[in-house]
């Protein structure tokens, strides 16, 4: 069976990378995608490499009314933080099925936004109806769902390696350090001087140090408390390497052994002996993951790493559209990574 699916904010990273996953998708069809500064552009003119895909595509306004006029199935919403906290109300109304990327329903506690985010929530009524969108952990509360707050990139990369060590016991939950890097288009599309080629080629460096956003998220998502997360910029175009540092709760623990059962049938997880590489992840839906006990120091090792445009973003939606949809999980994802 076909859907029709629309995209509000079809022009950046993530929604470029949604269009290029949902031409390759057999049951999803792209009705419209829509921009802000970008509307009336034709989507091969700002990305040639849509061009086979979407030779017709313009992008239009940001209008909920586009869910109506083509009577679409899903709506996948990549717009920047804050605005979907608008647009939802109006677009439920008209949609069966919404998919949203930006953080704004992801947090459950209206109160951690003001702090992390810098704002209130504008829709606090709304935050409890949204499922939290890593399937791997949350399969039960996706299946079906209406309405999909799909988690950060940086939060699936330290979710998949920490959450089943915290729920076994493995590990504390508190005194977890990670430390992550992700590539510049984590960034998004818009022009900074932060993401220039010059002030990112050759350099790597820390950034929102003690307060980046996506903390509570991944306490949140991992069970952890009081978690400490630095994450980094690295000069390359995609992918996240989070390395993530806990206290064992056992005296002998076997990380590895926990992980490699708790994704034993996971099609988009691969728990590895060897040390995970962005590379071996780039253009696919699947994370890499190893883990270490070190006992001279008495501490666990678990490395992660994950495409932070596919499963750490557009990716990762399509596969939380496929389980609201009751379409088969693994409909229209690579497994297989672009190498070289």
């Amino acid at each position: 069976m076909s859907y029709k699916v629309g995209i509000y904010g079809g022009s950046g990273y993530t929604g470029a990378e949604l269009l290029r996953l949902c031409a390759q998708h057999p049951d999803l069809d792209v009705a419209f995608a829509t921009a802000d500064s970008q509307a009336g552009t034709w989507a091969a003119d700002l990305y040639p490499s849509l061009a086979a895909a979407y030779p017709d595509l313009v992008f239009a306004d940001n209008d909920p009314a586009l869910a109506d006029e083509h009577g679409i199935d899903l709506a996948f919403l990549a717009l920047p933080h804050g605005a979907s906290q608008h647009l939802v109300p109006d677009l439920r109304k008209r949609v069966a099925k919404i998919v949203d990327l930006a953080a704004d329903f992801r947090l459950r506690d209206a109160a951690l936004y003001p702090t992390w985010y810098g704002e209130e929530h504008h829709q606090p009524a709304l935050l409890d109806e949204f499922a939290f969108g890593i399937p791997e952990l949350y399969r039960d509360q996706l299946r079906n769902a209406d309405l999909v707050a799909a988690a950060g990139c940086y939060v699936t990369t330290a979710a998949l390696a920490l959450a089943p060590l915290i729920k076994h016991n493995v590990i504390e939950p508190t005194q977890v350090i990670v430390d992550a890097a992700s590539g510049v288009s984590g960034a998004g599309r818009k022009l900074a001087h932060g993401t220039h080629f010059g002030t990112v080629n050759e350099d790597f460096t820390a950034y929102g140090l003690l307060n980046h956003r996506h903390t509570p998220e991944i306490e949140q998502a991992t069970g952890a408390v009081n978690l400490l997360f630095t994450p980094h910029l690295a000069p390359m175009t995609r992918g996240i390497l989070a390395t993530c540092y806990a206290r064992p709760a056992t005296a002998t623990p076997d990380p590895l052994a926990i992980l490699k059962e708790a994704y034993a049938d996971e099609p988009f997880v691969v728990v590895t002996e060897n040390p995970p590489s962005t590379k071996a992840t780039l253009g696919s839906n699947c994370a890499h993951i190893t883990a270490r006990y070190d006992e001279r120091t008495d501490t666990v090792v678990v490395l992660s790493a994950l495409d932070n445009l596919v499963k750490g973003a557009s990716g990762q939606a399509v596969q939380c559209a496929n389980l609201a949809l009751g379409l088969p999980e693994t409909a229209g994802l690579p497994i297989v990574a672009v190498y070289p």
